[in-house]
């Protein structure tokens, strides 16, 4: 291969898939959660999974937003993202997830596929690619999942299978 080919591991189609299925997992994992151990339940000093969820939210349609638009803003700096904070209640959390990940699908769709291999600033902090920005994300919310895990588990719950994704 010369260096002017590229060799692509993943579609843009199939990444997006793959994280959208982390999310359908993570919303299981919402789901499982009684009402008020979501916002309250918390081991050895961590946040409760509903402020971990809140992080994931105040991530994800911004930090694509910025991935199409190039102007990387945080969720309290969109006036049309209409952040509110933590939610006071189960359904309406997943409401908010439920509204992201529509939001997610619909900007996906106007990412060209040569800007994942661009490197940017995401929200003037963090220079890196685009590809690795949405890893970081997937990544995040893999590993705060895993700590709502252990909060199910010792609460009694059994939580979801992790490689059901569907």
């Amino acid at each position: 291969m010369t260096h002017t080919e590229t060799a692509t591991v993943i579609t843009p189609e199939a990444l997006l898939e793959h994280w959208q299925g982390h999310r359908r997992l993570t919303r299981k994992t919402i789901e499982a959660f009684p009402e008020d151990k979501l916002f309250t339940h918390s081991i050895g000093g961590m946040r409760p999974f509903a402020a971990m969820i809140t992080e994931f939210l105040d991530m994800a349609v911004p930090g694509l937003t910025g991935v199409v638009t190039g102007k990387w803003q945080r969720a309290e700096d969109m006036p049309h993202y209409a952040k509110k904070g933590l939610s006071a209640t189960k359904q309406e959390l997943l409401q908010q997830w439920d509204e992201a990940t529509k939001e997610i699908d619909r900007l996906w769709q106007q990412i060209p596929p040569e800007r994942f291999m661009q490197t940017d600033k995401a929200f003037g902090r963090w220079e890196g690619t685009i590809y690795f920005f949405i890893l970081y994300w997937i990544d995040n919310e893999i590993h705060h999942r895993g700590q709502a895990y252990v909060y199910l588990r010792s609460l009694g719950i059994e939580p979801p299978a992790f490689w059901e994704r569907s």
